[in-house]
């Protein structure tokens, strides 16, 4: 088989999913219920968020919280700090792509 095959979780807990982290990218698989989030961190390269369920929450450098439904792509440049969360009821399932991977 020339392909790889990787499983996402496709429940509601709670979930970081490092799925791939090679030289081209990293695909990370996020699940978060209300309250649930990321630390605020800076972007460590260019971040492509795709919101797959529910309505992101989010905060870029010192703008106020923006927040963005399910089939939305948001690209992120390198550098930004990011304040990741879900204020809603609804469960939160995010695909992050970072490209180029990093290398910090």
């Amino acid at each position: 088989m020339i392909e790889q095959i990787f499983t996402l979780s496709t429940g509601n807990a709670k979930s970081v999913e490092k799925v791939v982290m090679d030289e081209n990218i990293h695909y990370v698989h996020m699940i978060f219920n209300k309250d649930e989030g990321m630390p605020e961190h800076f972007s460590n390269s260019n971040v492509y968020m795709t919101i797959v369920r529910g309505k992101l929450s989010i905060g870029l450098d010192d703008q106020e919280i923006h927040e963005y439904e399910a089939g939305t792509l948001l690209k992120i440049p390198v550098d930004r700090k990011m304040n990741v969360r879900n204020l809603h009821e609804e469960t939160l399932e995010l695909i992050v792509v970072k490209a180029p991977a990093p290398i910090k």
